[in-house]
């Protein structure tokens, strides 16, 4: 298909998708990629590695830097309102590697004054003790991977940290750290909704600023896909599910992403800005991108191998492009802001697209009638019924040729 053609995914003949102004620059988030585990959890599809004899910290760090400045000129003068160094699991990293990557950032980029940093953490008493460190090093809010306060839970997904790790490593985050996310997932072999509720309670006692409740889902090329554990059944994890979201709801979290809960003003900027299509730069092992220039928007990606990153770095050519279409554009912005509950402003359609809000409109009136979106002056958001079937509000968006 052309891009000058258009079909909306619902059947019906949409508007032409020539562009029309150009598109606006959108705000740039900085996504940094630690690949290694300690282990590989059965359920996990991130590129992670074990870190069999250790990981090549110094090798890595210097290799960030290098692939920020081959990257530099793609978005020379922008600011950084965000940071998410992610994996894998980057608390594996040295505090001085961590203060010496956020430096090497700094003095080629400028980061906004107050900017969210994040990092990404697993429990484990060895870990717990360089958080300290790590609020020294810049880091302002620490992500931790709990999935569970259930040691037989913990065991059978295959977690390294047991139930009192998990406690100390919220704990002393808790003490460091003014804003801390916790991950949880429900849905687990042999869990019950009682099990389920008790980990979210347990969380929310430690009046953390931000939760995420996943419902754990068998991914292709993990081990639990290929020996899939016996799990709750689709009806069990919805009751999980509504049960989780009002007791968040009690607790005064603000249910404003599929599976993200905050307190009041404490979301998450760093993912707001994927879910708002904002852009973000990419890098490391495996690491995703997406840069918006006035003519046209690129994604990029780095080798997920950390060798095959590492040499791809030594040989100047870090990353691969390729331009996304003008008729994937509309389907790339509503597969992002439908995530958030409270949807979008259809004032940021087009400077984020370049396209007509027309270009949608058939679409969105399939989605209401089927009762999977609403909309009024403010916003276009999705319906709780909406929410809870996304991938069936998101097809009707997507171009004819893909939904066929």
């Amino acid at each position: 298909m052309g891009d000058g053609e258009s079909v909306m995914g619902n059947g019906h003949k949409g508007p032409s998708l020539i562009p029309h102004p150009p598109l606006l620059t959108p705000p740039l988030s900085l996504y940094i990629h630690i690949p290694w585990c300690v282990r590989k959890c059965p359920y996990c599809d991130f590129n992670s590695h074990e870190a069999k004899g250790g990981v090549p910290e110094q090798e890595y760090v210097a290799a960030l830097i290098r692939d920020l400045e081959m990257a530099l000129p793609q978005v020379w003068g922008r600011k950084v309102v965000s940071l998410f160094i992610g994996g894998g699991t980057p608390s594996l990293f040295s505090p001085r590697a961590v203060d010496e990557l956020l430096a090497g950032i700094r003095a080629r980029l400028p980061v906004e004054a107050g900017a969210e940093i994040t990092m990404e953490a697993n429990p484990g008493t060895v870990e717990a003790g360089k958080f300290a460190e790590f609020r020294a090093a810049g880091i302002t809010r620490l992500s931790l991977g709990i999935q569970s306060f259930n040691p037989r839970h913990l065991q059978a997904l295959g977690r390294i940290h047991d139930d009192r790790e998990a406690h100390a490593a919220v704990a002393a985050a808790m003490q460091h750290f003014d804003n801390v996310n916790l991950d949880l997932m429900y849905g687990l072999p042999g869990q019950g909704l009682d099990e389920a509720l008790a980990d979210i309670r347990a969380a929310i006692a430690y009046r953390t600023t931000h939760l995420s409740a996943y419902n754990l889902t068998l991914e292709p090329n993990t081990r639990f896909y290929a020996a899939p554990p016996t799990l709750p059944d689709e009806d069990a994890c919805a009751v999980m599910q509504e049960a989780i979201e009002a007791e968040l709801a009690g607790a005064g979290f603000e249910h404003y992403e599929t599976s993200a809960f905050a307190q009041p003003q404490l979301r998450c900027r760093h993912n707001l800005n994927y879910w708002h299509y904002g852009d973000y730069l990419g890098l490391g092992a495996g690491a995703h991108g997406k840069l918006t220039f006035c003519d046209r928007i690129a994604r990029q990606v780095r080798p997920r191998a950390p060798h095959d990153y590492l040499a791809a770095i030594a040989a100047g050519k870090p990353a691969e492009e390729h331009e996304v279409a003008v008729a994937d554009r509309a389907f790339e912005f509503m597969m992002n802001a439908l995530r958030l509950t409270g949807g979008f402003d259809p004032r940021l359609f087009t400077p984020a697209t370049s396209l007509p809000l027309a270009a949608i409109e058939s679409a969105v009136q399939e989605a209401e009638r089927r009762g999977l979106l609403e909309r009024d002056a403010a916003a276009i958001r999705p319906t709780l019924l909406g929410q809870r079937f996304l991938n069936e509000l998101l097809q009707l968006f997507l171009p004819e040729d893909d939904a066929e």
